[in-house]
């Protein structure tokens, strides 16, 4: 069913406008993003199919967002301006919460962090060890990813991160990774590799308020797990 056979206050654009878009279901939001399917496919269906459960569809919003563009290529009905367009949703995301983070102290927002480095590496088919840097009012100075590893460790150095948090005057830092398995749970080798490098940052007076283990959906303080 296309949207105009749909009755108007079913339609989402109108029900949006009418009820606010806390109103209208994830399928709907992806429809009014996406605006038209294709040939003997209407867009509401073409929303449901990107939607659906992996290998068929991308599971659910964050997982279409953190779609890697060539897995976007593939789905017929998805042309460049609406690859584009979901590329701009996403990206408008990690500024809003990049903005909101360096304007208040990351301690206030937990959740925020841990949605902040959600949206950069959750999505990662590949490890990545990152510093989330923070002033001395806890705001955020920036993100930077630093090592790169296989889809099961990577290799971090603590000389490395000490002179990342250095070089921006950081005097608190986030640990983060990724986990592509899918199973965001600390290991033991991430506890060892916590007190490391609190340890080495310690010695210059740089803070480590958390650990997070993030994956598709999921993160992990091990602030919150008392690992730290």
């Amino acid at each position: 069913m296309s949207l105009h056979q749909l009755p108007i206050d079913s339609r989402p654009r109108e029900k949006l406008l009418a009820r606010g878009p806390q109103a209208l279901t994830d399928t709907e939001l992806l429809a009014l993003l996406l605006r038209t399917g294709l040939a003997g496919k209407g867009v509401l269906d073409l929303a449901t199919d990107l939607l659906a459960p992996p290998p068929l569809g991308f599971g659910g919003i964050a997982g279409l967002l953190h779609a890697p563009p060539d897995s976007l290529k593939r789905i017929k009905g998805l042309g460049p301006a609406k690859r584009a367009e979901l590329a701009a949703v996403a990206e408008l995301a990690r500024r809003a919460l990049a903005q909101q983070l360096s304007e208040r102290p990351a301690l206030n927002t937990p959740q925020a962090v841990g949605d902040y480095v959600q949206l950069h590496l959750a999505h990662l088919p590949y490890e990545v060890f990152a510093l989330v840097l923070l002033d001395a009012q806890m705001r955020l100075i920036a993100l930077e990813p630093l090592f790169r590893g296989t889809l099961t460790q990577a290799s971090v150095y603590p000389r490395e991160v000490v002179q990342t948090a250095l070089r921006h005057h950081a005097a608190a830092v986030v640990l983060a990774h990724n986990h592509p398995s899918g199973v965001a749970e600390p290991s033991a080798a991430d506890v060892a590799l916590t007190q490391q490098l609190r340890s080495a940052l310690a010695l210059v007076d740089v803070r480590v308020l958390d650990h997070l283990v993030v994956a598709p959906g999921l993160c992990t303080s091990m602030a919150q797990r008392g690992l730290l």
